[in-house]
């Protein structure tokens, strides 16, 4: 084993019934070329063998550690209990997601970038998403982006570069400074912690892919995609964090036009008969932003649709098509599809 040196990283694997894809994950953090790290694996009450997987590569290398839950957890509640293993010594913190995994380089350049500017609080890199690179818009090389910046551009411009929580390295005093670090009860947690820490340091990136995201139909991805949670997630970030990283102006304009598109969403979806589920989110969602479901403008947004569509009925069908032609767990249900 190579003598460590640098600062310490503490990687941490939040895991449930991942038998299948576990020892790959855990193999990826034992093939760093940076080596001074320790390593908790949390296990989530698992049902399969991923407690065996585990303890056997504990019993192998004594870096790694485990910490098995009483009682079952959700998913982000899960993920703050993998965070609060954090070791009191470390100087950085990188989730590795019990299905997912690092390439080798992943630790050394993203400690080496957040090294070579201490005002850094996160670091990003590209991300294989599948067969799909992800995290990408920011010019080469900037390797550290002022953290304002970072939050208008996402707002204004949509870019994204902060991927799953398995896609960045956090500074440690930071995590151990923000205690539930996620939000528990929003979907998109990793990204909202991303701007509220922000406010208070800048963002680092590395120009390589270093994270590798798998796609999986029952993974917390999949259900965004099923209920289209971005547009929730994007109407939060832009009342709570929007007044910090934009002007009024800029917050009041920007918040206006989204609400025009969520509509016009959730009008395609009415005409699409979205099963009770879907308008349950929606609902509370916009009810939990300050904002309230409205309904004239989810008539509005229909009606822009039904405009859209005389005048554009060759790609309205097709859109149509594909939309029925999504796998079972993203159709909609039998249920009455009306919102209540």
């Amino acid at each position: 084993m190579n003598t460590p040196s640098g600062p310490l990283v503490s990687v941490v694997t939040p895991v449930y019934n991942e038998e299948q894809h576990l020892a790959e994950c855990i193999e990826s953090v034992l093939a760093q070329t940076y080596h001074n790290w320790d390593y908790t694996i949390v296990d989530n009450c698992s049902t399969d063998g991923s407690l065996e997987v585990a303890r056997r590569y504990a019993a192998q290398d004594r870096r790694i550690r485990i910490h098995r839950n009483q009682d079952f957890m959700a998913v982000i509640p899960n993920h703050n209990v993998a965070l609060r293993q954090v070791s009191p010594q470390s100087k950085y913190c990188k989730m590795v997601l019990g299905d997912d995994w690092i390439f080798p380089n992943c630790l050394k350049q993203m400690v080496a970038v957040a090294e070579a500017h201490p005002s850094i609080g996160i670091v990003g890199g590209y991300t294989l998403e599948g067969e799909h690179v992800t995290s990408t818009g920011l010019p080469w090389p900037s390797p550290v982006v002022c953290g304002r910046e970072i939050g208008r551009r996402h707002l204004l411009e949509g870019l994204y570069v902060f991927g799953s929580a398995n896609a960045v390295l956090y500074r440690a005093d930071l995590v151990r400074n923000h205690d539930p670090f996620y939000n528990e009860a929003n979907i998109h947690a990793d990204t909202e912690v991303c701007f509220k820490l922000l406010k208070t340091c800048d963002f680092g990136f590395v120009h390589q892919i270093l994270t590798f995201t798998r796609v999986r139909p029952r993974s917390l991805n999949a259900t965004s995609q099923m209920l289209q949670t971005s547009f929730a997630s994007m109407l939060q970030l832009l009342v709570t964090h929007a007044p910090w990283y934009l002007t009024r102006e800029e917050c009041d304009a920007r918040i206006t036009k989204h609400l025009a598109k969520y509509y016009r969403f959730l009008g395609k979806s009415l005409m699409l008969g979205r099963e009770k589920q879907f308008w349950d989110y929606h609902k509370a969602e916009l009810t939990n932003a300050g904002i309230g479901f409205n309904r004239m403008s989810l008539a509005r947004g229909a009606l822009a649709v039904l405009c859209d569509a005389a005048l554009n009925p060759k790609d309205t069908m097709e859109w149509l098509m594909r939309r029925r032609a999504l796998p079972e767990m993203g159709r909609p249900g039998s249920q009455d599809c009306r919102p209540a």
